[in-house]
């Protein structure tokens, strides 16, 4: 079995007392928290407690601004492809799932993937929200504004391990819609 990340979105954010009432199922990534998955979470970021696991290792950020950097990467990446029929597909399921499943907030779920080293989990998931994910943000920027065309360029040649996750309605870990009115 495969080390995973998992993405969803909700309308609120897990607390200590609570996990949000509707989540839904974006994305699941093997081995990897995928440059995807940093976009989407790289607009108020902030670490919560987890819904899965017992430590604050989950990132929440706002839904809106990460899907629509997401979509502007996307667009750019797909500039420089020369016909490429799968990336077009890649990029159709992505899009059309995150219109699905939108809500207020992503919320990355990294405990399998920061439990892959000795590293304390709590502090790997920190040092993402407040390194890894804003310097994967400022090079997309940079890259969509045109000011940095060799991070788009290397993006491109390896487009499907960033971009091509899965997208679906249950992942490895899903959760039951809620009764309540």
């Amino acid at each position: 079995m495969a080390n995973r990340s998992y993405l969803y979105s909700a309308d609120s954010v897990p607390s200590d007392a609570d996990i949000p009432q509707r989540i839904r199922c974006i994305s699941e990534h093997n081995w990897d928290i995928p440059l995807a998955h940093k976009l989407l979470v790289g607009h108020g970021t902030t670490v919560v407690p987890s819904m899965i696991w017992n430590h604050p290792i989950c990132v929440a950020a706002d839904y809106a601004a990460g899907a629509a950097l997401l979509r502007d990467v996307l667009r750019a990446v797909g500039n420089g492809l020369e016909d490429d029929t799968e990336f077009a597909e890649c990029v159709a399921r992505t899009t059309a799932h995150l219109e699905k499943q939108e809500a207020k907030y992503f919320l990355l779920e990294t405990g399998e993937i920061v439990s892959m080293t000795d590293d304390d989990p709590a502090e790997s998931v920190r040092r993402l929200a407040s390194v890894d994910v804003p310097e994967a943000v400022a090079l997309a920027e940079a890259a969509v504004s045109g000011r940095n065309d060799s991070w788009l360029a290397s993006v491109r040649a390896d487009w499907q391990r960033h971009f091509a996750s899965f997208y679906a309605d249950a992942l490895y870990f899903s959760f039951p819609e809620s009764t309540d009115n």
